[in-house]
C-alpha cells in the first residue's frame, strides 16, 4: 500500500514526556506505519496511507490525547508557527515577571517576618495567583493528561505544588488540629509560589533556547526576497510577490540584489556572490546560459535571467527542507531516551509516593509534615525536560552549523555516525578532480597569434569533447573563417584556413600526413603521457607547430583534504573508471595509498561491501549516477553539491561547494555533536539519580540533611537550561 511522509507542528507539548504521549498515539493508529515526534523542534514526521486514514482522522487522534497538530499546508505556515512562538514567548515572559515579583514578599515573610501579624493570610493571598493564574497551565495540562490516563511534567508540577498549598491553606484555616497535638503548623506558601515562578523562569530560557537552535533555518529562509521584477506583456517591468512568479518568467536581477529562484540567464552578466549555498567566499561569474540559484546574492552587474524552479522546487527550498528534516530526524540514542521518557512520570510519582509512605511510617512526631514535605520535593526536582532536550538541541545546533559551513545533513543518523567512519572511498572524476578537461600546458614550435587564431578556429567547428577545453583556452581570441573543415575519426579534425591546410588529433594524424615533429615537442608529448595528461598536436601540411596537454585537473584543495583525513586516522581510498596510469599519476599528486582503475559502477558498491565485511564503517563520496549504488550501500554517504541529483538525493550528507576539505569538517563536527550529546544525557541522568533520592530524604539518616522544595524547583530549571546552553556551546567550536 502507497504511503507518503508529512511534517506537522504539534501544539501545547510542554515536556519530553509529552512528545513520547503524541508519539505513541500516532503510532497506535491504524494506517500509520511510522511516527517521530521531535520535542526540540516541535514537530510530528508521519507516514501514512492516505487510503486507511486522512489528515484530519490524525489531526483527531493527537486532539483527543490532549494536544494538537496543524495540519493547513500552507506557504505562511512558518511565519504563522513564528508569530505563535513569538506570542507564547512574549506570554510567558510576562507570566514570569509577575510570579517573581509576587514570590518574593512571600519568600522573604515566610523566612524572615514569619511572626509578623497575619503573615499566612498575606502569603495566601501572594501565592494564590502565582498558582491558578500564572500558573494555571500547569494544572490545565495536568488535568487533561488525567482525562487521558497519561501524565507529564505538568502533573509533577501540579501535584507538588498543588499538594503543598492545600497543606499550607489547611494549616492556615486550622492550626489548632497541630498545636493540639504538640505540633507547630508549618505553611509552604513560598515554597509552591517560588516553585511556579522558578520553573516558568526556566521554560523562558529553554523557549528563547530552542529558538537559537533553529537560528539556521531562519538564516536559510530569509535569503529568499519577498518580492522580484520580472517582465510580462511585452517589455513590461513590474513587482510580483514572489509566490506568483511562474516557470519561464523573465526575471530582472539589478546590483546588490538577491536572486528569487532558480533559473537560467538569459541576458547581461554578473558576479554572484553564492556563498550562502557553497560556503566559498568568491564571487561567481554569471553569463549567458549559467545557471544561477535562489538566495545567491547579484554584485555589481545587471542581468535577466529565465525562471526555471520555482517556489519548493528551488534549490534553496530544498536545502531548508533537508535541515529541516534532518534537524527534526532522531538520532540511534535518542530511542533510548524515548523509552525512558515515556515511564519517568510515573516511576516519578511511584517513587514521591513511596518516600511519603517510608516518612509517614519511620518519621516520628514530625512524620506527617515531612512526608509530605518529601512528596513534593520528589515530584519538583524531577525532570523529564532534560533527558527530551539533551539528544535535539544537539543535532538541531550540529545540522544548522554544517548547513551554515556548506554540508547539508539530511538525518541525524548519518551525523551520529560520520565520527566513526575509519574508510572513506572517493570517486576521482568531480569528486578529487574538477569533473572537465582543461589545457594544462602547450608548447609552440614559433610562438605567432595567426597559428593560435588558426587552432581555436579549427577546434571551434570539432565536437569532440576535448576542442571545447580548447575553445576555453583561447577563449580571448576571436575564430576566423574555415573552409573545407573534415572530422577523422578516432583520429582528430582538418581544414583549410587562409589557404592553408591545418590539422589537430593524435599522433597517428600526424604520421599518416608524413608531418615533422621537432625534437624538442617530442620529448614534451613524453614527459605528458608520462603524467597521465592526454596529448593533442597541431600541425600545418609541413611540420608539428604546437604540442597541446589536456587533463581533468586535481581540485586544489584534493590533496590537502586527503592529509586532513589521513590525520584524523582514516584510510583514504580511490576508485576510477579511467585507466591505471591516470589513476596512479591522481594518487601520487593527492598523496592516496590505495586506488583502484577502470572500475565499474556495480564494483564501486562490491568495493564498499568488501570493505564493511572487513568491519570497517565506510563513507562514500561522489558526485554522479555511477556512484549511486555505493553510495547507497555506504554507512556514511557524501555527494558533491555539483553533481547529479540521483546521486545528492541517495546521499545522507551533501558537500554544496563540491570541496574534500568539508569532509573532514563535517567528521570533526559529527564528534563535536555526538560529545556535546553524551555530555548532555550524562548530566540529565546524573542530575535525576543524584536530585531523587536527596529529595526523597535519603541523606537524612546519615547527616539530616532534608532538601528545601524551593531549591528543588531552581535546580529543576537549571538543569533544562544547562543542556540547551552547552547544546548552544556547539556553535563556537572550530
Amino acid at each position: 500500500m502507497a504511503t507518503i511522509k508529512k511534517t506537522y507542528p504539534v501544539l501545547n507539548m510542554s515536556c519530553a514526556s509529552c512528545a513520547a504521549h503524541v508519539e505513541s498515539t500516532l503510532k497506535a493508529q491504524k494506517g500509520i506505519t511510522n511516527a517521530s515526534v521531535n520535542y526540540a523542534t516541535a514537530n510530528a514526521n508521519i507516514e501514512f496511507s492516505p487510503e486507511t486514514i486522512n489528515v484530519e482522522d490524525i489531526k483527531k487522534a493527537v486532539q483527543d490525547s490532549g494536544y494538537d497538530l496543524l495540519i493547513d499546508e500552507n506557504e505562511n505556515n512558518a511565519e504563522l508557527l513564528d508569530e505563535l512562538h513569538t506570542a507564547k514567548f512574549k506570554s510567558l515572559k510576562q507570566k514570569t515577571i509577575l510570579a517573581i515579583i509576587l514570590s518574593v514578599p512571600v519568600v522573604a515573610i515566610g523566612m524572615i517576618f514569619m511572626d509578623m501579624p497575619y503573615a499566612n493570610y498575606i502569603m495566601w493571598a501572594l501565592s494564590t495567583p502565582v498558582l491558578f493564574w500564572l500558573g494555571k497551565d500547569f494544572f490545565v495540562n495536568a488535568w487533561k493528561q488525567a482525562k487521558h490516563r497519561s501524565a507529564n511534567m505538568d502533573t509533577l508540577v501540579a501535584l507538588s505544588t498543588g499538594t503543598a498549598y492545600l497543606f499550607s491553606v489547611f494549616n492556615t484555616l486550622f492550626p489548632s488540629y497541630w498545636s493540639e497535638r504538640g505540633l507547630e503548623a508549618h505553611v509552604y506558601f513560598e515554597a509552591a509560589a517560588v516553585i511556579v515562578a522558578f520553573i516558568l523562569l526556566g521554560k523562558l530560557l529553554e523557549e528563547k533556547a530552542k529558538g537559537n537552535t533553529s537560528t539556521a533555518i531562519k538564516k536559510l529562509m530569509g535569503l529568499q526576497p519577498k518580492t522580484v521584477s520580472v517582465i510580462r506583456d511585452g517589455d513590461q517591468q513590474m513587482q510580483i510577490s514572489i509566490e506568483d512568479v511562474n516557470k519561464g518568467d523573465i526575471v530582472v536581477v539589478k546590483p546588490g540584489e538577491r536572486i528569487a529562484v532558480d533559473g537560467q540567464v538569459v541576458n547581461g552578466m554578473s558576479y554572484v556572490d553564492e556563498s550562502m549555498l557553497s560556503g566559498e567566499p568568491i564571487p561567481v561569474l554569471k553569463e549567458e546560459n549559467e545557471k544561477v540559484f535562489a538566495g545567491t546574492i547579484n554584485q555589481k552587474g545587471s542581468f535577466q535571467f529565465r525562471a526555471e524552479k520555482v517556489g519548493a522546487e528551488t534549490m534553496l527550498s530544498h536545502i531548508i527542507k533537508m535541515v529541516q528534516d534532518a534537524q527534526g530526524s532522531k538520532a540511534p540514542v535518542q530511542k533510548l531516551v524515548d523509552k525512558i521518557a515515556g515511564i519517568f512520570v510515573p516511576v516519578v510519582i511511584g517513587i514521591a509516593l513511596l518516600a511519603f509512605a517510608i516518612w509517614m511510617i519511620f518519621g516520628g512526631e514530625n512524620g506527617f509534615t515531612q512526608a509530605l514535605l518529601a512528596l513534593v520535593t520528589v515530584l519538583v526536582i524531577a525532570c523529564p525536560c532534560a533527558l527530551g532536550l539533551a539528544t535535539p538541541t544537539a543535532i538541531m545546533v550540529g545540522v544548522g552549523k554544517g548547513a551554515e559551513n556548506g554540508i547539508l545533513i539530511k538525518d541525524a543518523e548519518s551525523l551520529e555516525l560520520a565520527k566513526k567512519v575509519n574508510a572513506i572511498v572517493l570517486d576521482k572524476t568531480g569528486t578529487i578532480t574538477e569533473g572537465k578537461p582543461v589545457v594544462t600546458d602547450i608548447v609552440w614550435l614559433n610562438n605567432d597569434d595567426s597559428s593560435k587564431v588558426a587552432l581555436l578556429s579549427l577546434e571551434k567547428q570539432s565536437e569532440h569533447p576535448l576542442a571545447d577545453a580548447v575553445t576555453n583556452y583561447f577563449s580571448q581570441l576571436s575564430a576566423i573563417a574555415v573552409s573545407q573543415f573534415e572530422s577523422i575519426t578516432g583520429k582528430g579534425a582538418k581544414a583549410i584556413i587562409d589557404n592553408t591546410t591545418y590539422f589537430a588529433g593524435n599522433s597517428k594524424l600526424l604520421q599518416e600526413n608524413d608531418i615533422q615533429i621537432d625534437k624538442l615537442l617530442q620529448d614534451k608529448s613524453i614527459g605528458y603521457a608520462n603524467e597521465a595528461k592526454t596529448v593533442i598536436w597541431f600541425a600545418n601540411e609541413t611540420e608539428a607547430l604546437a604540442v597541446i596537454a589536456i587533463a581533468d585537473k586535481v581540485k586544489t584543495t584534493s590533496k590537502e583534504a586527503v592529509q586532513q583525513m589521513k590525520q584524523l586516522g582514516i584510510d583514504v581510498y580511490m576508485l576510477t573508471g579511467d585507466n591505471e596510469a591516470t589513476a596512479k599519476t591522481i594518487a601520487e599528486q593527492t598523496g592516496i595509498d590505495h586506488y583502484k582503475a577502470e572500475v565499474l559502477p556495480h564494483q564501486k558498491e562490491e568495493f564498499v561491501k568488501q570493505l564493511q565485511a572487513e568491519g570497517k564503517t565506510v563513507a562514500m563520496v561522489g558526485d554522479g549516477i555511477n556512484d549511486s549504488a555505493a553510495l547507497a550501500r555506504a554507512d556514511v554517504s557524501i555527494a558533491m553539491g555539483k553533481g547529479s541529483d540521483i546521486a545528492i538525493d541517495v546521499a545522507k550528507m551533501t558537500i554544496i561547494s563540491s570541496d574534500l576539505n568539508k569532509i573532514p569538517m563535517a567528521i570533526k563536527l559529527s564528534k563535536q555533536t555526538v560529545a556535546t550529546i553524551r555530555q548532555n544525557l550524562f548530566w540529565a541522568f546524573i542530575y535525576n539519580i543524584i536530585g531523587i533520592p536527596i529529595a526523597a530524604g535519603i541523606l537524612f539518616p546519615i547527616n539530616g540533611f532534608l532538601l528545601n522544595p524551593m531549591i528543588a524547583g531552581a535546580a529543576m530549571a537549571l538543569s533544562s537550561v544547562s543542556v540547551v546552553t552547552n547544546s548552544l556551546r556547539l556553535k563556537w567550536k572550530k
